[in-house]
Parts: structure tokens; sequence; C-alpha cells
């Protein structure tokens, strides 16, 4: 169970003043509830204030700051396009579940570039029959980077028509049909995908468009950094995105609710994965120290799919019900498994059960996810690019050397 801890002992324990506990927590880096015993006064979460007393007693040199902050929080990386915020995730000062509720993407990319005029992903080059998905979109994209200028010296204008004409190859490569129809119309389209299935992928979209520093934007802004093409950020965005600890884990939920079904045992066939180091797959993220809302948001339109007809409201309503159970025996597992941390439930998870319910193949899962995050990668790599600054980390060396000569 989860330690909280008193003003007066997180004080303590950090050995700071106030005001830098309260900067500690509006930042989102320690966890704040009210006391249940008193709600004019807070607790702060034990874990997270041990994490930062941890930070700070490796001492301050920059090889060690340097080798522990690259693996989590560290070196930050200045940004004003996303964060998230005591459990909010913020686009531009807007909360993204809410903005969801009617945005596309194209409205969501204007949002993100900071955009002064529409922005629009039309494209009318179709993908060549039975030639989608992601080796098609590595190759569509690998061409135009290979032909596509260095972002150095040009005008914001023409690097966010770079980004439009990057996107609308994406998209178009990951199987959504020529058009100038929105993004979430014209994959739905692609796939064959019914209209209300449609609405439903472009929350998915909105959702998904961008998530602070991950490993695919942190690629992308690698790359945006030494001056390169947008397009040649955004494959290096792609690339990282097919890992399956990143976007490719949505298909990853579906093979595990299989197996589990197959086994007839939630609680058993869990505990035997906790048990050999196995991950499971939709659950825990390291930015949230709370549930994901984008799961909660997602949950909610899954559970609308069941009005369409009464066969398939049969079939949804089971696989639902299911999930929701593998989902609590899996929080439970995880609890008792890894009692020193907050797993709950992501993103990944419940993006899952709303593309199988609406038809796509668990292969294309990915498509999806990278046809909604392209519109941050853009983002990113433009604002990185607008810093003039190389990203380049420091490596330390602990391999052999060959002897010295005096």
């Amino acid at each position: 169970m989860t330690e909280w801890l008193t003003r007066e002992q997180a004080l303590e324990r950090l050995n700071v003043r106030p005001q830098t506990l309260y900067a500690y927590v509006s930042r989102g880096r320690i966890g704040m509830k009210p006391d249940e015993a008193d709600p004019r006064r807070s607790q702060y979460r034990a874990d997270d204030i041990a994490a930062l007393a941890t930070r700070r007693d490796r001492g301050r040199s920059p090889q060690a700051i340097a080798e522990s902050a690259i693996a989590w929080g560290e070196p930050a990386i200045a940004t004003s396009i996303s964060t998230v915020l005591h459990g909010r995730l913020i686009y531009r000062g807007k909360d993204a579940v809410e903005f969801s509720a009617t945005a596309t993407l194209e409205e969501t990319a204007g949002l993100l570039w900071a955009s002064g005029r529409p922005v629009s992903f039309a494209s009318l080059t179709p993908s060549a029959a039975g030639q989608s998905g992601t080796p098609t979109a590595f190759a569509r994209l690998s061409a135009l980077a290979a032909e596509g200028w260095p972002s150095l010296g040009r005008r914001p204008a023409m690097l966010q028509q770079d980004g439009a004409a990057a996107t609308s190859a994406l998209a178009t490569a990951l199987g959504a049909t020529p058009g100038s129809e929105p993004v979430h119309a014209r994959l739905a389209q692609g796939w064959s995908v019914e209209d209300d299935g449609a609405d439903l992928i472009r929350k998915a979209l909105v959702l998904l468009a961008d998530h602070e520093l991950n490993a695919s934007t942190f690629a992308t802004r690698v790359v945006a950094s030494t001056q390169a093409g947008l397009t040649s950020a955004i494959l290096a965005g792609l690339g990282a995105l097919k890992g399956p600890l990143h976007g490719g884990a949505p298909g990853p939920v579906i093979e595990m609710l299989d197996a589990i079904e197959a086994s007839g045992d939630a609680t058993g066939w869990l505990s035997a994965e906790i048990a050999h180091g196995e991950r499971i797959m939709g659950f825990g993220h390291r930015i949230y120290r709370v549930r994901d809302p984008r799961a909660d948001a997602l949950k909610a339109v899954v559970r609308q799919l069941g009005s369409r007809n009464e066969a398939s409201s049969k079939k949804m309503g089971s696989r639902l019900a299911f999930a929701e159970t593998v989902e609590q025996a899996a929080l439970e597992v995880l609890r008792i498994a890894k009692p020193q941390r907050s797993i709950q439930t992501n993103v990944e998870f419940y993006t899952a059960l709303l593309l199988e319910a609406v038809g796509f193949p668990k292969e294309a899962f990915s498509n999806v996810f990278a046809a909604g995050r392209v519109a941050g990668w853009i983002a990113h790599a433009r604002e990185q690019q607008a810093t003039g600054r190389l990203i380049r980390p420091q490596s330390r060396y602990f391999g052999p050397v060959p002897d010295l000569v005096a």
C-alpha cells in the first residue's frame, strides 16, 4: 500500500523549505492528496520523496547526474507543447481528454503546432493495392526524407507545409483512403470501419497525439536538433514507435487477453507472468502516479460501441466485461507483487479494446498510434529546431583500455 507523509515529515526527509516542497508538487514530481482526518491539511507520497532524496544523495558530479538522469526524468527539455499535471494530460493549456470530445487530429495539430491557420492532411495519392501498413510507411517516409531539404533557415510556413505533407503521406501509407476528409474518416474508410467507429478513431487519434518527452518524441527531437528535414525526424520517431514497449504495445494487449481467456484463470496467468519477470501489457506508466486519464476516456467510448446492433452489442459487452475482470485481477496482482509502486491501467489497454471493437486487426494497431502521434512529433521537432541547439549527451566509458606507456 502507498505510504503518505505529513507536511512536516516530507520537509524533514527532503530537508527543504516549504516553498521547495510546493514547487515539487506543482511540477508533478511529488503526489499530494487531502488528509482524510483533516481535509485542511495535505499528505505527500512517500515513494516520490524517496526518489528525489536518492537523486540528491548520488552527489553532484556531472557524470553521476548525467548517467542517472538519462534513464528517467532528466535532463529535462523545456517545452510549451504538452505536460502531465496532477494526473491530467495538457495540450498547450487545454485538457486533452476534454479537447478530444470534439476535436479532430487536424485541429489537434493546429493546437500543438501553434498554427495561425487551419491544418489539412488531404491526400489524393492512394496506397497501392494490398500495400499499407508500417513497412509501406517506412518506405514512403524514407523516400520523402531522402528528397527533403534541411530545416535550417526555412520559414515556419514552409516547415508547416512539410509537416502536413509528411503526415498525409504517413496516414495514406497506414491505410487511409485518398481524399480531403479528416484523417480519422479516411482511416475508417480504408479499414472498412463503420461510421460510429470512425468517431471513436478520431478520439483515439487526439488522445495519442502527444505525451511529453516519450521515447519516440525524444528520438524525433534528437534528429531535429541536427536541423535535418522534418521528415527525417518523423522517420526516427516512427522507428522508436515500432518497439513493443512503446507504440507496439496495444497489439500484445489483445494477445494477452486471448491467452488469459484460454487459460481460464486470470489471476494465475498474470501471477505466472510476473514470477517469470514478464511485463503485464497495458499497465504501468512512469509519468502517472495516478490512473492514466486517457485510459478512462477510451474505456467510456468502448462502452458506446454496443449500440450498433444486437449481435455486436452482445459480443462487445462480453469482451468488455471480460477485459474489466482481467483489469481488476491485474491491478491486484501488481499491487501484491510490487507494493512499492502504484501501477495502474494505461492508455494501451483500452486503445487495444477500442481498435479491436471497431474492426482493426491487431497488427494494424500501431498504425493508429503512429497516425496520431505524428502531430506531436512535428510540434516537438519544430520547437527543438527553433532552439538551434544540438542534443548531444555525454557517454561514460567502462570498457577495457590499452596499457599506457609512460
